[in-house]
């Protein structure tokens, strides 16, 4: 498991006598495998070469209650902003609809961010910062008719009570984490809810108190990998908390195989623990994250 702490002397720390751990001068951590303290040396060697990748949801935003109402941790946008310009790109990788990340992420319109792209949908959706655009290609059938069947899957399930459908445009999404029993309701429905995306061509991913269904063959490790490879990338840092990352980590783990250096980051959490045991750093939520990015903006000055 990756850590965020060190016993010994870090000749990346700018500042290890820093009285202010969370300060634009933060020292920073050092990975706990030769391969994720590989890919930050290289990261810190050639950063005009590298790609850093974020998760949204419970890495740049902490998780809320009702998905409608995260936004991302307030230091979260100038802490990318003091780094992008230093580095080849910052992607947002999520399964949000692009539009919908930018918003709750405040990313439009900030300067300093010109390097920054969003793939949304997992990468089927991508809005670019300079053009303020959004490009996507024509939504799977199957996810309106999946749509139009949940709520009365949910009534016979018995599980409409406390539930929550997010409508997310190219996929669905259940969420059980307002129900009486969050983890009981989302275990009664894992079956009936696969049941129902295979049927209309759909696959189920879980995550934190959440069942989503969308097209096959969309994922983070998928976008991920395309987008280090369409920018030519020679280092990579992937920060993610769920278990939608973890095609991420088994990208940036192929990367690595294929020479590419990189940094696997978990943002913490006591709900999932999949992510921290493949880590090389763990850091402390969002604002773990925002630490990490501010760390490296000021190291790379």
């Amino acid at each position: 498991m990756g850590t965020h702490t060190t016993d010994s002397p870090d000749p990346t720390n700018p500042d290890p006598t820093n009285p202010d751990p969370t300060g634009p001068t933060a020292p920073l951590p050092t990975p706990a495998t030769q391969a994720g303290r590989d890919g930050l040396a290289a990261l810190l060697a050639r950063p005009r070469t590298a790609v850093i990748g974020l998760d949204f949801d419970g890495t740049l935003a902490p998780i809320v209650d009702d998905p409608e109402q995260a936004r991302a941790h307030p230091e979260a946008v100038p802490a990318i902003a003091a780094l992008a310009p230093k580095v080849a790109s910052v992607a947002v990788i999520t399964g949000r609809p692009a539009g919908v990340a930018v918003r709750h992420g405040g990313f439009a319109g900030v300067p300093g961010l010109e390097h920054l792209t969003v793939l949304g949908h997992y990468g089927a959706e991508r809005w670019d910062a300079v053009t303020g655009t959004v490009t996507a290609p024509a939504p799977h059938p199957g996810v309106a008719a999946v749509r139009a069947e949940l709520p009365g899957l949910l009534d016979r399930v018995g599980a409409w009570q406390g539930t929550w459908i997010e409508e997310k445009g190219r996929a669905v999404a259940v969420h059980t984490r307002r129900a009486q029993d969050p983890q009981a309701a989302f275990d009664a429905l894992v079956e009936p809810l696969t049941d129902l995306a295979t049927r209309h061509g759909l696959i189920v991913e879980p995550g934190r108190m959440v069942l989503e269904l969308r097209p096959p063959g969309m994922d983070k490790g998928v976008a991920l990998a395309e987008y280090v490879r369409r920018t030519g990338a020679g280092s990579v840092l992937y920060a993610g908390d769920d278990l939608g990352d973890l095609p991420a980590f088994a990208a940036v783990d192929k990367l690595r195989s294929d020479g590419v250096p990189g940094l696997l980051v978990c943002s913490g959490s006591t709900e999932v623990t999949e992510l921290a045991e493949r880590a090389d750093l763990v850091v402390d939520g969002p604002l773990g994250v925002v630490t990490l990015l501010r760390g490296l903006a000021a190291r790379l000055r």
